[in-house]
């Protein structure tokens, strides 16, 4: 049987030692000077099983280490457990909100040390077991929801695209570009069944905007740019995981990485990254396809587009990741062709 693999994170090497010493025998370890390092091997595979993070670190703290991995699909269901000197409760408190799982206080016990980690793995392991089960029971029940998303999407696809064919692209390419991100499968599949909805709101836009031959005025521009806080308002605020992901994706597909986007200014990271992954898978979709308003790019001209406007319309790391995939996404365009 594999041992777990656990990730000590401190920037005292004599804490790192002291618990090595303590979990080596049951446990594979590894270990980071650095929230840097930390995040880094935390996107390794195989990904850690736990990870016993220090608060106090210089340059990036371990609250910030435990947000950037828990709002990240890769690391978010890696267990967190602080090491730590302080004992306020404001400090646990604040902890628990970012998502660690527990505090364990400097000096160590071995024998807490020892409790605290088999515990932990084992919660998870149960976590994860139960899940699958949850999963299992609702599957049908997701389906049906899934299937009245999707013919959503097309039809709001239909009024300028008589196939409705390009959310059907766009989303297997949203979905070459997360797997390739490296998020996990459930994440995945997820945004490859939301991205259809990115565009729901073209179906509160009138056909002599929408279908217009030639370029939209100032203000039919300024009224087309409203179809993404239609589609977030058709989609409506849900608890449903699938509903929820699908809302931000039509409210936010249309900013851009320097800010410059629409309807809120997002800029950076502050852009979701799912909708950070559809933005691209869109706009190759939408230059490569033909509409009554322009002719189809070839493939060459849209990739080049698109590698030009990283850092400006898109996030890098996604451009890259476009790039690695674009053989695979040439593969679909050339299957569902309109």
């Amino acid at each position: 049987m594999n041992k777990s693999l656990v990730l000590v994170v401190d920037d005292t090497r004599e804490n790192i030692d002291i618990l090595v010493n303590i979990l080596s025998d049951d446990y594979e370890m590894k270990v980071a000077l650095n929230g840097e390092k930390a995040i880094n091997i935390a996107h390794t595979h195989p990904s850690p099983d736990l990870i016993l993070l220090d608060i106090m670190m210089p340059e990036m703290d371990g609250y910030e280490v435990c947000r950037l991995l828990k709002q990240d699909p890769v690391t978010s269901e890696i267990p967190v457990i602080f090491l730590t000197a302080k004992t306020e409760a404001a400090d646990e408190e604040h902890g628990f909100k970012l998502g660690a799982v527990d505090y364990i206080t400097k000096p160590f016990s071995p024998t807490v040390i020892k409790a605290r980690v088999d515990t932990h793995l084992r919660l998870h392991d149960q976590n994860l077991a139960l899940m699958d089960k949850i999963n299992e029971r609702t599957r049908e029940l997701n389906e049906t929801r899934l299937k009245i998303i999707q013919r959503l999407g097309r039809a709001a696809e239909y009024r300028d695209n008589e196939t409705g064919f390009h959310v059907v692209r766009m989303a297997h390419y949203s979905r070459l570009i997360a797997m390739a991100y490296g998020g996990n499968d459930e994440w995945v599949e997820m945004l490859y069944n939301a991205a259809p909805m990115h565009d729901v709101g073209k179906i509160g836009i009138s056909d002599n905007i929408l279908l217009k031959n030639g370029k939209l005025t100032d203000e039919e521009w300024k009224i087309m740019k409203q179809h993404s806080r239609i589609g977030a308002e058709i989609i409506g605020k849900d608890s449903n995981p699938l509903i929820v992901l699908s809302r931000i994706i039509a409210l936010t597909h249309h900013e851009k990485w320097d800010g410059s986007g629409y309807p809120n200014g997002l800029k950076g990271a502050g852009i979701p990254l799912e909708s950070r992954i559809v933005a691209v898978a869109d706009v190759f979709d939408a230059l490569t396809s033909e509409r009554p308003y322009k002719k189809a790019w070839t493939s060459e001209d849209a990739a080049a587009l698109i590698i030009k406007d990283s850092g400006t319309h898109f996030d890098p790391k996604i451009v890259e990741l476009f790039k690695k995939v674009l053989p695979d996404i040439l593969k679909i365009k050339d299957e569902y062709i309109d």
